[in-house]
């Protein structure tokens, strides 16, 4: 899908934005919320980041995936209202985990309960970690596609990663997190 529906798009064919934007605004809300610490504010940026696509058109080279391409603006649309918006505090989501299954009421207690605490422990890290651990578990990204959108280098991202792993395992210990497999 990815280059496929921009190209379309920049074709003229508007039914491929409203694909583009079907397929990623929910990553990018979430990608762009570990910037901002509130959902309302990420998805209007993620909206603007989708604008900013439509009205500027920018030129997609093809030297990463139009994902990462398409990330790298929500980071910049998220960046830009921080600088904007510097002496506004924004605050966090913290009904951010919704439940799928409804067949299991205790485990879904229970994965609940597990998400919270895991996204709690998310929130408590520095916003650099929370980003890279998000677009490597959530986003599913390569490190050399998180170099490009964070805009480091791929042994800066190796770094990054295992820190902010060991950071959220620290976090975790600390509020008592108790692992499957303990």
């Amino acid at each position: 899908m990815d280059n496929n529906a921009y190209e379309k798009f920049l074709a003229g064919d508007n039914s491929a934005l409203l694909e583009i934007i079907r397929e990623y605004k929910n990553g990018l809300t979430m990608y762009v919320n570990n910037y901002v610490h509130d959902l309302n504010t990420a998805d209007e940026l993620c909206c603007e980041t989708f604008v900013r696509l439509a009205d500027k058109k920018p030129k997609f080279r093809g030297k990463s995936s139009f994902k990462t391409f398409l990330y790298g603006i929500g980071r910049n649309v998220a960046l830009e209202f921080l600088r904007r918006n510097k002496n506004h505090a924004l605050e966090p989501l913290d009904d951010f985990c919704d439940v799928a299954d409804e067949t299991d009421i205790e485990k879904n207690f229970l994965t609940k309960e597990r998400n919270e605490q895991l996204y709690s422990a998310v929130k408590k890290l520095k916003s650099e970690y929370a980003q890279v651990l998000w677009l490597m578990y959530f986003e599913d990204m390569s490190i050399n596609e998180i170099s490009v959108v964070m805009k480091k280098t791929a042994s800066a991202v190796k770094v990054l990663l295992h820190r902010a792993r060991t950071a959220l395992k620290t976090e975790l210990t600390k509020e008592g997190f108790e692992y499957e497999n303990s």
